[in-house]
């Protein structure tokens, strides 16, 4: 069984920065794609940035020059170096691992960024 653990949201003002760490852990024979996505109140889940198991990576347009994801491999963890945030950036936010035959989900951590 695959199980993520986030951390690292919080309480930030608009211009700060959080960084948000997920680790993977359990029986992983191969890691693939693994991703941030969020849900706002009243709005879908929505990708914010993904990473493969190589370096490549992809953005939503509204974090794009804001947001870095990035990960290393040796401890299965994924990181989402998040700066100048905005209010509209306030959501939960989830981790994402791509199994062989099945995603896996985090429980989420709470960004707030207040004016």
């Amino acid at each position: 069984q695959v199980q993520l653990v986030e951390s690292g949201g919080g309480l930030v003002q608009t211009g700060g920065s959080l960084r948000l760490s997920c680790t993977a852990s359990g029986s992983i024979f191969r890691l693939n794609a693994m991703g941030w996505y969020r849900q706002a109140p009243g709005n879908q889940r929505e990708l914010v940035a993904a990473i493969t198991s190589g370096i490549s990576t992809n953005y939503a347009d509204s974090v794009k020059g804001r947001f870095t994801i990035s990960r290393d491999n040796g401890k299965n963890t994924v990181y989402l170096q998040m700066n100048s945030l905005k209010p509209e950036d306030t959501a939960v936010y989830y981790c994402n691992l791509v199994g062989a035959l099945r995603s896996y989900w985090g429980q989420g951590t709470q960004v707030t960024v207040s004016s």
